[in-house]
């Protein structure tokens, strides 16, 4: 690490040394740990806050080699390392080991190896680190905080004597090898006819491998390569099925966005159409004209007519038949159980002015003045 540049150089001399020694018990790795005085790792004059960094730090460092692609001897005194420094720490509250949940699936499953392959020491001290709540359950393997700056660090080498080979069948079924196996089988195939009665081919008793062995020992190389492909294509077809599925909802999203608009633009049209009334007729009342027709209530005159018709007749004549009217008006309200479409009508205030014009223009022509005769 950055801050304790010693750490890993004394880690990985620790798991060297264990790895040298070509053993997967606790005790072999407890008389390295003892050898070393790997206990003091964590004396020095530090105050509270550097020992509790140092030691979140020494437990990050060491949690990777207990993971693939490491050894399984490796991942075993990983995980005795672990149980060491966790121990032995001088934090109280103790630091706790950071696991990351994408990781615990491969920690089970290397502890069933674990019980499989009978190694109860290394299975005891992972439970032990279970039951003592060592683990700390994470969404990510290292802390991720807001607006943070990215500090780039330099990914760890993975040393070659620590990294298990990726594929063992590959290693093993080298060219050189099948041409060798090869060889072996055709002076395997000679023997087998000299000893038998038939020179030409051997007999039956001694016809236990077939002479396509070569044949089908390659293409179960291959076939075991191809799984193998096969099982890493799987996350890069899902990656391009996303990939399919964000454009088709792309697509999808910008099918509505033109549907939303020709919509709107439709409405915006229907809107606009709707018929306005004239600015000289907005003062103008709705009345509504009753479906009854009008020969059942009488046909009514307009007021010029009658005051043109009524100019001869006095002013008293003129106000009954106003009187009429009116009466004539509030049975037509009385009426109008049934009522049809509005229809505008002319202003009141217009009617009256006209009345009032009429009633003065026949007063005026209907007043006569009496002549008196002068007495002397």
């Amino acid at each position: 690490m950055d801050g304790w540049p010693g750490l890993k150089t004394d880690c990985e001399a620790l798991l060297s040394a264990f790895q040298e020694a070509d053993s997967v018990r606790f005790e072999d790795f407890a008389s390295l740990w003892r050898q070393r005085r790997f206990h003091t790792i964590f004396y020095g004059k530090i105050r509270a806050l550097e020992q509790n960094k140092f030691t979140k730090e020494a437990l990050e460092l060491v949690w990777p080699y207990f993971l693939p692609p490491y050894t399984f001897q490796i991942r075993v005194g990983a995980l005795y390392l672990l149980y060491g420094l966790y121990n032995v720490q001088l934090c109280q509250p103790k630091q706790k080991i950071r696991v990351a949940l994408k990781d615990w699936p491969e920690v089970l499953n290397f502890q069933q190896e674990l019980l499989n392959a009978q190694h109860y020491d290394a299975a005891y001290i992972f439970r032990k680190l279970r039951m003592d709540k060592a683990f700390y359950f994470t969404a990510m393997p290292k802390l991720l905080s807001f607006r943070a700056k990215k500090v780039e660090r330099d990914k760890a080498e993975i040393k070659k004597e620590f990294k298990d080979p990726s594929d063992r069948v590959a290693m093993l079924a080298t060219d050189d090898v099948l041409e060798e196996l090869a060889n072996v089988h055709k002076h395997y195939q000679k023997m087998k006819c000299l000893i038998s009665a038939d020179k030409s081919h051997p007999d039956k008793a001694l016809d236990l491998i077939k002479d396509d062995f070569i044949v089908s020992f390659k293409n179960m190389i291959l076939e075991h390569q191809q799984r193998k492909q096969d099982k890493l294509e799987p996350s890069l077809t899902s990656a391009s099925e996303e990939a399919r599925n964000e454009n088709e909802g792309s697509s999808q999203d910008a099918e509505g966005t033109e549907r939303a608009k020709t919509l709107a633009s439709i409405k915006a049209k229907s809107y606009s159409m709707v018929a306005q009334v004239s600015k000289s007729r907005r003062h103008r009342q709705v009345t509504l004209e009753s479906s009854v027709p009008r020969s059942e209530h009488g046909v009514t005159k307009s007021p010029k007519a009658k005051g043109t018709s009524t100019r001869s007749q006095p002013v008293r004549k003129k106000v009954s038949l106003r009187n009429r009217e009116t009466s004539q008006a509030v049975k037509k309200e009385g009426v109008v159980a049934s009522l049809s479409m509005p229809v505008i009508a002319e202003d009141d205030n217009e009617e009256e002015e006209d009345e009032d014009e009429e009633i003065d223009h026949s007063s005026d022509e209907d007043f006569i003045p009496v002549k008196r005769k002068r007495t002397i």
